[in-house]
């Protein structure tokens, strides 16, 4: 049993897969790759997070904070790139844990990844709710006020969870059914759609960077690190820094671990490496290229926004367009919400275009049931049923829980995959030293070793109850495993040649 349950998928078993014929279409380019990039990490970040890590968390040494997260991306990224350019199918980190670390592990990182995708995707559908009630209310419009909003939400204040006097989010529910069939039409009409996106937010980017620079007063960043620069805690217990009274760890390192959230982006490019063109090549440039540019990008737009506006004053349901309403210059915020309308959307298509690749991999391999998950559209060439229960799942939890609860959780799932990931390269060197790479990732072990440790340290700097909910998620995923992927997994019923057996 102890074989079996850490038994590695052969790299070879992983390439064959590359000529089956449930194989999904490859149409994807460097351009497109890096717009997908870009798509899923410029949105959340700095439409929404931002205002929520610098007002409750941070101050304005939240540009540091983005630093710190954007750092220990670049070296995830370096060890996702080589994984990509030596494996590319789709499953992502699932995929390299397979065939390194073992068919637990895998198992695990491949539930973590669905935490990720799904609750993500939850989070920006929730946001992207705010801004479209922003826009929709310079017009005179309002949602009614018992379909705007969770029915809860955390008050960091109080310390604890209050109600909000609303039944559901109505337009975080409404954007992901569409955005849930747009995905199942293609992943070439997907791309196409997020292009645009894409275009349109990076113009509002700019836009809020060159206008916005012209309206900041150095007073406002004082003081710059009101909570301080750390933000370390273990287990509900603070080691470094300021403490909510809600227990939660403040300071420029917690602030990191929080807006984390917002770099996830170039992980979902791996998930696509199998519908990649020249995946040896591509993916690697999609990945680097769209995290390098990004992170620029949201160190600006940070210097900006706590400059417009002092800290303790800026609207954590839609930071930036506020901020332009709070100088005087309502035209500005109508540029910004519509920007950020389109920015935010194109982020909850690429979470919810990756999730379904997860589950593609984990059918493939038996974990899943196939008939379900592996289900590959006879037309459209996507994984279609999954697809559907994928915006089913993120629908109700964009329309249920808070945006504060939902940002949390997505962030320790993701470091937790990193974390595996860059392991995962260093015993794939030990163990196929001989592999193809057509990309390596430089400086030897140092880069993934440093990837294992500012993720962790970003890990201990979230509040106690996310490791909680990650074991609760975690200790799920094990009952599945050892109920039905355990007994149907297809490695498992593979000898040691990696033959059928018979």
């Amino acid at each position: 049993m102890g074989r079996s349950l850490f038994a590695r998928k052969p790299l070879s078993l992983l390439l064959e897969e590359l000529h089956g014929e449930d194989r999904l279409r490859r149409v994807l380019g460097p351009v497109q790759l890096t717009a997908l990039g870009v798509g899923c990490i410029i949105g959340t970040g700095i439409f929404v997070l931002t205002g929520r890590a610098a007002h409750d968390t941070t101050g304005p040494a939240l540009m540091l904070s983005f630093v710190v997260a954007g750092t220990a991306c670049i070296f995830a990224a370096l060890c996702y790139a080589e994984f990509a350019s030596m494996v590319p199918v789709a499953g992502s980190a699932y995929t390299y844990a397979y065939a390194t670390l073992g068919e637990l592990f895998a198992w695990i990182i491949g539930w973590d990844l669905i935490l990720e995708y799904s609750v993500s995707a939850a989070t920006v559908a929730h946001g992207w709710s705010h801004y479209f009630q922003d826009f929709i209310g310079i017009f005179g419009i309002k949602i009614p006020h018992v379909l705007s909003n969770a029915p809860f939400d955390y008050d960091p204040a109080l310390g604890h969870l209050v109600a909000t006097g609303m039944w559901f989010d109505l337009p975080a529910v409404v954007i992901t059914a569409i955005v849930t069939w747009i995905l199942v039409i293609g992943i070439r009409e997907s791309a196409s759609f997020n292009a645009v996106m894409v275009i349109i937010k990076l113009a509002i980017v700019f836009f809020v960077i060159a206008v916005g620079a012209f309206y900041v007063d150095p007073k406002n960043w004082q003081p710059f690190a009101p909570y301080g620069f750390t933000g370390i805690s273990f287990f509900g217990h603070t080691l470094f820094g300021q403490a909510g009274k809600g227990g939660e760890p403040l300071g420029m390192l917690a602030g990191a671990g929080i807006i984390f959230f917002a770099y996830i982006g170039f992980d979902s490019v791996s998930t696509h490496a199998e519908e990649a063109r020249k995946p040896q090549r591509d993916v690697p440039i999609g990945i680097i290229v769209s995290l390098v540019l990004c992170t620029v990008l949201y160190i600006a737009v940070a210097a900006i926004l706590t400059g417009m506006v002092r800290y303790d004053k800026i609207n954590i349901d839609a930071p930036v367009s506020d901020a332009f309403r709070q100088i005087g210059l309502p035209w500005a915020q109508f540029l910004v919400s519509l920007g950020a309308v389109a920015g935010i959307t194109s982020v909850l298509l690429v979470l919810m275009l990756s999730q379904p690749r997860v589950l593609l991999a984990m059918a493939r391999d038996g974990l899943v049931p196939s008939s379900f998950f592996g289900a590959v559209h006879d037309r459209f060439r996507t994984p279609w049923k999954s697809t559907i229960l994928t915006g089913v799942f993120v629908a109700i939890l964009s329309g249920l829980l808070p945006l504060r609860i939902l940002a949390d959780l997505t962030n320790i799932g993701t470091l937790l995959a990193f974390v595996m990931v860059c392991a995962a390269v260093m015993i794939m060197r030990r163990t196929h030293p001989e592999a193809e790479r057509p990309f390596r990732c430089p400086a030897g072990s140092v880069i993934p070793i440093f990837g294992i440790l500012t993720c962790l340290m970003l890990m201990f700097a979230l509040p106690a109850e996310n490791w909680w909910r990650l074991g609760i998620w975690l200790a799920v995923g094990f009952v599945l495993y050892f109920s039905y992927g355990r007994y149907h997994s297809v490695l498992a019923k593979m000898d040691l040649r990696g033959n059928r057996s018979k």
